[in-house]
């Protein structure tokens, strides 16, 4: 059993190792409770944790194939509550999945594909026995707030990539590749929503019900967890409408563009179809035309070209600056 970490705590003091595969280390006092942490469990390795605790088998199956979105089961006196994690990897969101098995005298968490490790949140537990000396309630309440805390600087991460994407496009074209990220953030930002949605819920189940192992004292804990969360959300929410204001913007920007473009294209051609009209009328060879056999007809038509060019480029230039 690949076993992180496996402790038997008292008055928020721990006080001896267990060995989670022998029955007898398992055996924790009335004012104790054991807090053993385990890393992506093979089916059948729970065993001896199911025997001594009395886990439930549909606990135990769903904690072994992790496949499960954001939940919370009550199970007689115990608790099964499971949690999403989340990371960055190669631009993208990964998802892990936490399990924790919570019972009067006993915590039991299964991870699976978490970045993560829950080392460092024991060590700041143990660190302040006033907190941990609460229970299993604190820890399940520590190991909530952690996962939690995990999704911020995924949101912040994607959030500088925004707003320099937005940058970028009230100065430049986006190009294919660019628009294509900012439809992949909005899937994966899409995709992340669905995960705090029922996180959300798990935690606010948490704070308003009456659940087992569950004291009315730890309850503003989750609370504050709860504000995390819906702090996240509403961060999530913003992101996906700036990502839609900035190919929005995009593409505004692009068809302005595009018609000064071609606005300036008719302009030219109108100027242009000046001189080409009077050429096209002197070039029909008639042998009656006004100023055709006049020594200086050549430079009049020339001159009048030249003028009338002159008074239509200036009109254009005139009407752009408008």
């Amino acid at each position: 059993m690949p076993v992180v970490a496996a402790y038997v705590y008292r008055n928020g003091e721990r006080i001896r190792e267990i060995d989670p595969l022998s029955p007898e280390s398992l055996d924790v006092a009335e004012h104790e409770f054991a807090w053993v942490g385990l890393v992506e469990p093979a089916v059948g390795e729970l065993a001896v944790l199911q025997a001594r605790f009395g886990l439930h088998p549909l606990a135990v199956e769903d904690a072994t194939n992790a496949r499960q979105m954001p939940k919370v089961d009550i199970y007689g006196d115990d608790l099964f509550v499971v949690a999403r994690t989340a990371y960055l990897e190669g631009g993208e969101i990964a998802y892990g999945e936490t399990a924790v098995f919570v019972g009067p005298h006993y915590i039991i968490t299964v991870r699976h594909g978490s970045a993560r490790g829950h080392v460092e949140l024991r060590q700041h537990l143990e660190a302040a026995p006033s907190q941990l000396k609460h229970g299993v309630d604190y820890v399940l309440h520590a190991v909530l707030d952690f996962i939690v805390d995990g999704y911020l600087p995924i949101v912040e991460e994607i959030e500088e990539e925004v707003l320099a994407m937005e940058r970028y496009a009230l100065d430049a074209f986006l190009n294919r590749e660019q628009i294509t990220r900012i439809f992949t953030l909005r899937r994966e930002l899409m995709r992340f929503r669905r995960i705090l949605g029922p996180m959300e819920e798990v935690i606010s189940r948490l704070v308003h019900h009456d659940m087992p192992c569950i004291d009315a004292e730890v309850r503003p804990y989750f609370r504050d967890v709860l504000d995390h969360i819906r702090r996240v959300a509403s961060l999530v929410e913003t992101l996906r409408d700036v990502l839609s204001s900035v190919f929005e913007a995009s593409t505004l920007l692009e068809q302005q563009r595009q018609g000064t473009i071609t606005r300036r294209l008719a302009a030219w051609a109108a100027i242009l179809a000046v001189p080409t009209a009077i050429a096209g009328i002197y070039g029909m060879n008639f042998d009656f035309m006004p100023e055709l056999r006049w020594r200086y007809g050549y430079f009049l038509v020339v001159g009048v070209i030249v003028l009338l060019c002159a008074i239509l480029y200036s009109r254009f230039k005139r009407a752009q600056w408008l």
